[in-house]
């Protein structure tokens, strides 16, 4: 098995809980995964990765969009994969931009949602959703089974090709069924040629590089404007 494993969502959805019940599983059927995660100034996500005893690395993108810095670093955590011998790489993203989508072609991209939020919360979230190839229900025990079906008719609409799992994190309901999905998902001979499935948000403006007055006369690269 050689796979790359990427975890999308907004913020606060469960990315972590699932992570830390797929790693037990998948470590129970001999595969060898190991961790990223990317964030912008902060993450105390390290103290749980460390008790998962898998290798793992913390990526804090600081002023840099935090997709775009995973997208920079792609190539890197592949070579760090194979240098410790591991066959599956997963990784937790920031989540803050619902315009980006970090997926390439050749991961596994698995799309975390909150089922208390909003029933048009997923169309926000653009190729997030739409280009997932797994859609994961996170918090099913505070949503009705009503509830739970109209989420999930919408993800349907959305995207009708992705695989769709409520999982409870926290008691792990769902984690084998969704764990049994991964591990027969296809495997991933190189990274070599790899290509994104959505095209980045387009930069670089002056706030970018560090402009701070606010005013059309600062304002530089690329700048949009609302018509009124």
């Amino acid at each position: 098995m050689n796979k790359i494993i990427m975890i999308l969502g907004a913020a606060s959805v469960g990315k972590t809980s699932i992570i830390r019940g797929l790693v037990p599983f998948m470590k129970e059927r001999h595969a060898k995964p190991c961790l990223c995660k990317i964030d912008c100034l902060y993450t105390n996500d390290s103290e749980i990765y460390e008790k998962l005893d898998v290798p793992y690395v913390v990526g804090l993108s600081g002023d840099i969009c935090p997709d775009h810095f995973l997208v920079s670093n792609m190539c890197e955590l592949w070579d760090w994969k194979e240098s410790l011998e591991c066959d599956t790489l997963i990784i937790e993203t920031a989540g803050l931009c619902n315009r980006c989508c970090p997926a390439t072609e050749n991961t596994l991209s698995i799309c975390v949602l909150d089922a208390t939020s909003s029933s048009r919360q997923a169309e926000k979230l653009g190729p997030m959703v739409t280009l997932a190839d797994i859609i994961v229900l996170t918090k099913i025990d505070m949503v009705s089974q009503a509830e739970r079906e109209i989420l999930m008719w919408n993800l349907s609409r959305l995207n009708p090709t992705a695989e769709c799992y409520p999982v409870d994190g926290l008691t792990g309901y769902g984690i084998e069924l969704l764990g049994n999905a991964i591990l027969n998902s296809p495997q991933v001979e190189t990274y070599e040629n790899d290509v994104l499935r959505h095209t980045m948000p387009s930069g670089v403006c002056s706030y970018c590089i560090g402009e701070k007055r606010v005013g059309s006369a600062f304002q530089q690269g690329v700048v949009g404007k609302i018509s009124f």
